[in-house]
């Protein structure tokens, strides 16, 4: 199966579509998202401005709050009637970021996606056992879709049931998985325990993402699983999975689709872009999209842009950390603040509370060390906790430990709450 056109294109090809596309997204922004019209005026910028890609810097930046302060379908730029499918993230105040898309964009989803499943060693025929979450979470359905499209057989598990992940694996034979890292090593955990010997399974590529993970994570999965583990990027807000993905014949960070999103890297204190090379926030503009593009969206993660190597494109480095305080606790983000609104629904607990992260082995964990109020008898109060803990895994998708702690014993501050502390 060849590869496309775009993939073998010269990086002067790149640029010019990119400035081509670019023109229109920023046009097609400003004439149906009123947010995007108010932004660039106040910001004294019109699409006409942009006569080169760096004329892009004088735009304004796109964040999660605008999203969130346009809830649910007021950066839309189609009427809500062309919009074939919503997705969101959770909230931190009761408001997820809601995105959409036009029947051509999730033609273009699928159509990224199965270039990235190919990148990574995917190739028609291959069985794919899908092990991210469906539903509002874009990962699962965009893998979907994306496998689909590239020819394979899927097999649509979501997460949760290790046995059974384990039981499907060998009965249908899965060359391909898709799922989080920490949580395959999970499943390799149970693959143990059932006598199974990892690297005696049909698996020869992992495709993994939707949380950071590192080259020695990398190592233990490949040499624990026999298999090739390869890194895929995306969020919801720019598109879903496969906004870039390595390819596994370098294994060396993932490749940005650059025909469909315009990277840049900024100073995430001055907002400055910095040149390719440097250590800041990574910023993204969509180009094709339609029901909802984004211009100069900040993704709080932070990365460099580095030169192109088995694609043209442009590649990232793996992301070392974010710029706000979300906390990813096996492939959900989640806030403080989202704790905290649970929290203030519980009469008998305090909202005197810290989030503490640990590692248990190589699976991330998440405590709540929360107060019980001076009025609450301990044994309501360890009923609340048990409530909580089960309205964090229904509304947020996380399982976590609850400890109520006596009046007082929870750290305070007299200026910003240190509501994460990480220990791992």
């Amino acid at each position: 199966m060849p590869l496309e056109p775009i993939e073998r294109a010269s990086v002067d090809e790149l640029r010019s579509l990119q400035l081509e596309r670019l023109r229109w997204s920023l046009r097609h922004a400003y004439d149906n998202v009123p947010h995007y019209r108010s932004s660039f005026d106040a910001a004294g910028v019109h699409p006409d401005d942009l006569k080169s890609l760096d004329d892009l810097a004088a735009f304004p930046t796109t964040s999660k709050d605008d999203l969130r302060a346009n809830y649910p379908f007021g950066m839309f730029a189609v009427p809500r009637e062309q919009v074939v499918r919503v997705h969101a993230s959770s909230g931190t105040t009761g408001r997820p970021t809601v995105v959409g898309y036009t029947k051509e964009d999730v033609a273009t989803w699928a159509t990224l996606m199965a270039r990235s499943i190919r990148a990574a060693g995917g190739r028609p025929g291959d069985v794919v056992h899908i092990a991210y979450g469906y539903g509002l979470f874009t990962g699962g359905l965009g893998a979907h879709y994306g496998a689909e499209e590239l020819g394979c057989t899927v097999v649509p598990v979501s997460g949760g049931m290790t046995p059974r992940q384990v039981q499907l694996i060998q009965d249908f034979e899965a060359s391909i998985i898709m799922v989080t890292p920490s949580y395959l090593l999970a499943i390799v955990d149970e693959m143990e325990r059932q006598g199974v010997d990892p690297r005696s399974t049909s698996l020869r590529v992992g495709i993994l993402g939707a949380e950071p993970w590192t080259e020695d994570m990398r190592r233990e999965i490949e040499e624990r699983l026999g298999i090739d583990a390869v890194d895929i990027y995306g969020l919801s807000e720019v598109m879903g999975p496969g906004v870039a993905n390595e390819c596994v014949e370098t294994k060396d960070g993932p490749h940005i689709w650059e025909d469909h999103f315009y990277p840049e890297i900024i100073d995430p204190l001055t907002g400055a872009v910095l040149p390719d090379g440097s250590f800041g926030e990574l910023v993204f503009t969509s180009l094709t999209k339609q029901a909802m593009p984004v211009v100069r969206y900040r993704t709080r993660d932070l990365t460099r842009l580095l030169p192109g190597t088995a694609r043209p494109m442009r590649r990232m480095a793996k992301i070392t950390g974010r710029t706000d305080d979300m906390m990813i606790v096996r492939g959900v983000n989640l806030f403080p603040t989202q704790i905290e609104e649970l929290i203030l629904g519980t009469p008998e607990l305090s909202p005197h509370f810290q989030c503490v992260l640990t590692r248990s082995g190589r699976l991330d964990e998440l405590a709540v060390r929360v107060e019980r109020r001076p009025d609450a008898a301990p044994d309501r109060a360890a009923a609340a906790a048990g409530a909580l803990a089960s309205a964090v895994k229904s509304r947020i998708g996380v399982t976590i430990a609850v400890e109520v702690l006596e009046p007082d014993q929870v750290e305070r501050s007299m200026g910003k709450m240190r509501r994460i502390v990480d220990n791992r």
